[in-house]
């Protein structure tokens, strides 16, 4: 049962809207917002005004129902129409519900993901560049588009970490569920006697913030230049392109020398660095303002085990919703990816309807 004020408060914020707009006063910045407000308040009105009336309907039925002078014909029609507001009020409810759930307002952002190779040496810097290659195979069949921003290789073809941007449509809502520690199980090709190692990445997700999204001064930033060096030592650039940004006041440090240009490489960092202070700032709103967060899928914790990849059984397991899918194959080549976010917006979207009630 939804909260009868909480229906009211969208009728209201409704016509209040729609009384201001119809001024004219309202500055060209503010005016966009609040049209924006109004119109998607306007795809659940009609619903709230309806479902804010069924107790008044249901009262005048069962009037009809309890006048043992009415004639049955009457009584049946009655019957039959209360049925139906009662699952019609139950469809209502559902809508409502998930209308009023907590909005992230990063969803609709672009994101940047940040893989690292963690326990397990060279065969979880292998598991890296798999992670790395399945989100591409993902975004390929999804048409976002994706662009590399810094690797570091490791031997035999891993990664110790990658970083890179993806852009499109609504891409940290989907991309913020794989945020934790990714485990994998199989026999390494060095494994001369078939034992099964267990091995570790973690993923970060972060809401591509913009200069708008935060503010960051200059004088709260310290920049030093270097020159660029490769595996081994070896000197890449003879010249000093590589830069490291810190930001005073967080301590967040981000280093990029990928390119040849000591401006691009200043231009991702601080990229990399805007969008890594924006969410540990909401991090620790979010905390702030609910206790819950942590129980919440999708709450961003990089120290969770989410995920396990088990090849010799052929499976992966989400261990948030206890989902496993014996279609390892698939999920990695980017097939059934979908299937198992799907699961786990549905189970995030459950919770946070619990936290209504």
């Amino acid at each position: 049962m939804i909260p009868f004020e909480k229906v009211k408060e969208i009728i209201v914020q409704h016509d209040d809207l729609e009384k201001e707009l119809s001024t004219g006063s309202i500055e060209p910045k503010l005016f966009a917002k609040k049209s924006k407000e109004y119109a998607n308040l306007g795809n659940i009105i009609s619903i709230a005004r309806e479902y804010v009336n069924f107790d008044s309907l249901k009262k005048d039925l069962q009037q009809i129902l309890d006048d043992k002078n009415n004639d049955l014909e009457i009584i049946e029609l009655a019957k039959k129409d209360l049925n139906e507001m009662e699952t019609k009020k139950k469809v209502y409810e559902n809508k409502l519900k998930i209308f009023l759930l907590p909005k992230d307002e990063d969803d609709d952002k672009n994101a940047i993901v940040e893989i690292r190779a963690g326990t397990g040496g060279l065969e979880a810097s292998l598991f890296c560049a798999d992670l790395f290659k399945m989100y591409e195979k993902v975004c390929s069949k999804k048409k976002w588009q994706l662009e590399l921003i810094n690797i570091s290789k490791s031997e035999a073809g891993g990664f110790k970490e990658v970083i890179f941007s993806v852009n499109g449509s609504n891409i940290y809502s989907y991309l913020k569920y794989e945020s934790g520690v990714h485990r994998v199980q199989r026999i390494p090709e060095t494994e001369t006697q078939g034992r099964v190692h267990t091995s570790a990445a973690t993923v970060a997700v972060l809401p591509e913030a913009e200069e708008i999204d935060i503010q960051i001064k200059d004088t709260d930033l310290r920049i030093d230049v270097f020159r660029a060096g490769g595996p081994g030592g070896q000197s890449v650039n003879t010249t000093d392109s590589a830069v490291r940004i810190t930001h005073i006041p967080s301590g967040v440090v981000v280093s990029q020398q990928d390119e040849k240009s000591q401006h691009k490489n200043k231009a991702k960092a601080l990229k990399i660095l805007r969008s890594r202070v924006y969410e540990a700032e909401k991090r620790k709103k979010d905390q702030e303002r609910s206790s819950n967060r942590r129980n919440q899928i999708g709450s961003g914790d990089r120290s969770e085990r989410i995920r396990t990849y088990n090849f010799p059984q052929g499976r992966v397991t989400d261990h948030r919703i206890n989902l496993t899918l014996h279609k390892l194959d698939e999920f990695l080549s980017g097939e059934i990816h979908s299937e198992m976010n799907d699961e786990l917006r549905l189970k995030d979207q459950n919770l946070k309807l619990e936290n209504l009630k």
